[in-house]
Parts: structure tokens; C-alpha cells; sequence
């Protein structure tokens, strides 16, 4: 089964695709979509949003997990990640994706054993649980990776389901 874990963000949207069948996981695509944070938000939605179907065509996943946005100090920043977040559900579930949205803290105590771990806990994690050289970069990329993870222990994914089509099996180098 493909699982496509989302980070999402006007900015930086983290994205990391696995294929799993609940024990074993298979990094299929990680990486972080970017826009200009000087161009309006409008052409940013626009860009980020052709750049999350281009992902979705490419991918085709049968589940998509995305952060929820629980809360910010900021609220410029949590009207940009709602947006972002918006774009990624609507074209999840236009798509038939089962689409499911945990909080922070579910996805720290899935990947880590704790809500409260930072991010370099969390990075260090998903490297252990994929079998990385490294731990992923940038954190949004990391992130999308635990969101992915996350779903998989909390959803209990098996084997059944389409697979992405052979040009997925690449890691996307991002934008």
C-alpha cells in the first residue's frame, strides 16, 4: 500500500510516500515542495497546488496523512498552513484517497514513544524506522515521513491495494 505522509506548508510542504504492508516500509518518495515567499499567495496556492497533483499523479496513493494544525503563535503562519493543508485534503479526497489528519502529538508518540519529543528526536526516529543513512532534511521532509509512519501504526495498513506506477520508485529530489 502507498502512504503519503504531508507536512503541509505554504512555504515548505513536507511530503514522504512509503510503501508498506504494516512491517516493512520502502521510502518511495521524500522530500519538500517549495514556494516563493515573496510572490502573492494566491500564485503561491496556484503553484503549490499544480505541484501537489503533479505528486498525487506520479504517487497515486490509496492513504494520505496530513498534520493537523492544532495550534500557532502565529496566526499568518496558521492561515498559510490551513490553506496548504486545505489544497492537499481536497485533492486527497477528490481522488478517492482515504484521507486522515493526526495532531502533532499523535504523530511524536507514534514515531518517538512520546507526544513531547523535538524534532531531531522525531528525525532520528523516522531514520531508524526506514533505514536511512541519514536522518531526512529539511524537518518538514522528516515530519512528512512521521506522518506517513504514524499512519501506518495507528491505522493498522496492510498489503491490499494499487501500487504507484514504476516511475514513482525514485526519491523525488523536491523543488
Amino acid at each position: 500500500m502507498f502512504v503519503l505522509g504531508i507536512d503541509p506548508g505554504l512555504s515548505r510542504c513536507g511530503y514522504c510516500c512509503l510503501d508498506t504492508d504494516g512491517r516493512t516500509h520502502r521510502t518511495v518518495a521524500l522530500g519538500v515542495l517549495t514556494t516563493p515567499p515573496s510572490a502573492p499567495v494566491p500564485e503561491r496556492l496556484a503553484e503549490l497546488a499544480g505541484d501537489i497533483r503533479a505528486l498525487f499523479d506520479e504517487l497515486r496513493p490509496q492513504a494520505v496523512a496530513v498534520e493537523r494544525v492544532l495550534f500557532q503563535v502565529n496566526v499568518r503562519t496558521a492561515i498559510s498552513v490551513g490553506q496548504a493543508s486545505g489544497l492537499v485534503l481536497a485533492e486527497a479526497a477528490g481522488r478517492g484517497c482515504d484521507v486522515v489528519e493526526y495532531s502533532p502529538n499523535q504523530v511524536k508518540g507514534a514515531v518517538a514513544g512520546h507526544g513531547s519529543a523535538d524534532k531531531d528526536e522525531v528525525a532520528t526516529m523516522v531514520q531508524w524506522l526506514l533505514g536511512l543513512s541519514k536522518p531526512p532534511h529539511p524537518a518538514d521532509a522528516a515530519d512528512a515521513a512521521a506522518i506517513a509512519l504514524c499512519h501506518v501504526a495507528i491505522a493498522g495498513v496492510g498489503t491490499t491495494g494499487r501500487r504507484a506506477s514504476s516511475s514513482a520508485t525514485s526519491v523525488r529530489a523536491g523543488r
